[in-house]
């Protein structure tokens, strides 16, 4: 597979594409995506209940896209069935990302005669448009300093009304993938997989380490962008380099639990970004040390 200038496999950015393109045209038939054969032992359960859960978030064309993605890892040498079992898991819960969209129908299928305010940002509201959209109007509440103001909207199914709006607001699902959390979500997923395949080439002791850090990222509004940027800065600052040779990590697992186990609820990341630098100055200072032994 060609790799693009991010790091991200092209033939996922293809799979993504095609199934935008379905739902563009409504080609999105009643057939349910099969569950792929040869699934390590034990894992079936697992999958089927991704695949019901990202029919019923989006549709049966994506859960055909988690179906495609999730193949590339079956039969693949250092995948056994806890560490697929986990990719599996993890990415229907990443690909059923919490927007105001998915809350909506969460509440929905509660039935329950109930009512809640969720908080979020403004950007977060117009980032579920389709990005023709949302772009110039992003625009122009940056210009305004609103990006970020909150926002509390309520999500209520006591009356009819209620109900009512809770549907028209669920039944947006169909522009979801126009928009810009959708790309720039598709974007990570197609990332942490990548990384997931490197490490299995590179450091296969640290693959479910990798896999596991998709948990890390929740919700919505400011703790969901929190933990969004925590995690590019595990994988830029100790990840990454070391795939790319240029970081002498030899315990990367370790590592990657190091770092998470600093994270803090601090904008800055200063604990985190402390304790990133101090891990790669122990694993230079190791390399030189065995270097000059030898």
């Amino acid at each position: 597979m060609s790799i693009g200038n991010n790091g991200v496999e092209d033939d996922g950015i293809l799979s993504s594409l095609r199934y935008l393109f379905a739902d563009i045209i409504g080609d999105d038939d009643d057939t349910p995506p099969r569950v792929p054969e040869n699934l390590p032992e034990g894992t079936e359960a697992i999958v089927r209940a991704g695949i019901d859960r990202l029919i019923e978030y989006q549709g049966r064309s994506y859960a055909q896209l988690y179906v495609d993605r999730l193949s590339r890892f079956i039969g693949k040498p250092g995948v056994d069935a806890v560490l697929f079992g986990e990719i599996a898991r993890l990415m229907a819960l990443r690909m059923s990302y919490e927007d105001p969209i998915r809350i909506a129908q969460l509440k929905l299928i509660e039935r329950k005669r109930s009512s809640d305010r969720r908080k979020f940002r403004i950007d977060e509201l117009i980032g579920c448009l389709p990005a023709v959209v949302a772009e110039p109007v992003l625009d122009v509440l940056d210009w305004l300093n609103w990006a970020r103001a909150p926002v509390s909207i309520k999500y209520s199914a006591r009356n009819r009304w209620g109900i009512r709006r809770l549907k028209i607001e669920a039944g947006l699902k169909r522009w979801r993938l126009f928009s810009i959390r959708y790309g720039r979500e598709r974007v990570w997923v197609e990332r942490w997989l990548h990384m997931i395949d490197r490490s299995l080439i590179r450091q296969p002791a640290a693959a479910l380490s990798l896999v596991q850090t998709a948990d890390m990222i929740q919700g919505y509004g400011s703790p969901y962008r929190h933990a969004l940027t925590d995690w590019h800065a595990i994988i830029d600052g100790l990840v990454k380099p070391t795939f790319d040779g240029k970081l002498p990590l030899t315990d990367l697992a370790s590592a990657i639990a190091e770092a998470r186990a600093a994270i803090q609820p601090d904008l800055r990341q200063a604990a985190l970004k402390r304790r990133i630098a101090e891990i790669r100055a122990e694993a230079h200072s190791k390399a030189e040390q065995t270097n000059t032994a030898a």
